[in-house]
């Protein structure tokens, strides 16, 4: 199964899409982890990656669609994979859509995880997320025991910089102006599924789960 979960910041794709990777054994694809590994591993596409990192430039697309072609051929997704934060506006998909089509595959399935935008800001804004591990907490719906200290490791918990609401509301626009066109883009085709993301984590996953199988 070949799957992309896309939505505005807050849906729920990271967690969500990681529990999803996980029952279907497939790896999940988070762009900016990736982008990462490449570069430590000093991987060809990881080479030309780390020249505009380090030079504090954005990875042009073409890199991007290179990286992802480099893990999407690995022996782990042979069975599939799930693409988390990629792609992120039209250009990008059609990109992705004629490299897919080079290797003879396409899309099983891409999904839309919609939400409200007071849900969203309300998740934002009460993430707090573990120094040591990266394990996410939130105030509210899932808060460690011990106030400001991680349940699996016992770091230090924090706030993200674009967390804070003031930042969340700049996020929300800028996923409006560049990435919401991907929803005109994808709807048309017949792998398109739209989720309601809101409400509890159970419920968002059995109905994420019931739209991928479908």
């Amino acid at each position: 199964m070949r799957l992309v979960l896309f939505g505005p910041p807050g849906a729920g794709k990271g967690t969500q899409g990681l529990r999803l990777a996980r029952d279907m054994g497939i790896p999940q694809i988070v762009t900016g982890d990736m982008l990462r590994e490449a570069v430590a591993q000093g991987t060809g596409m990881g080479r030309k990656a780390g020249q505009y990192m380090e030079a504090g430039k954005l990875v042009p697309d073409e890199v991007v669609i290179g990286l992802i072609e480099e893990r999407i051929t690995a022996p782990d997704a042979a069975n599939g994979f799930l693409l988390d934060g990629f792609p992120r506006n039209v250009a990008q998909a059609e990109a992705m859509t004629a490299m897919l089509a080079r290797h003879g595959v396409a899309l099983d399935r891409v999904v839309f995880m919609d939400a409200s935008r007071d849900k969203l800001v309300d998740r934002l804004s009460g993430r707090l997320i573990c120094k040591t591990c990266g394990f996410v907490f939130h105030r509210h719906y899932s808060p460690p025991r011990e106030e400001g200290w991680c349940d699996q490791c016992g770091g230090e918990l924090y706030q993200r910089d674009d967390d804070r609401e003031d930042v969340i509301a700049q996020r929300l626009l800028v996923y409006e102006q560049q990435t919401a066109p991907l929803l005109e883009y994808y709807s048309l085709q017949p792998s398109f599924r739209r989720v309601d993301a809101d409400g509890d984590m159970e419920g968002v996953y059995a109905r994420l789960k019931k739209a991928v199988e479908a």
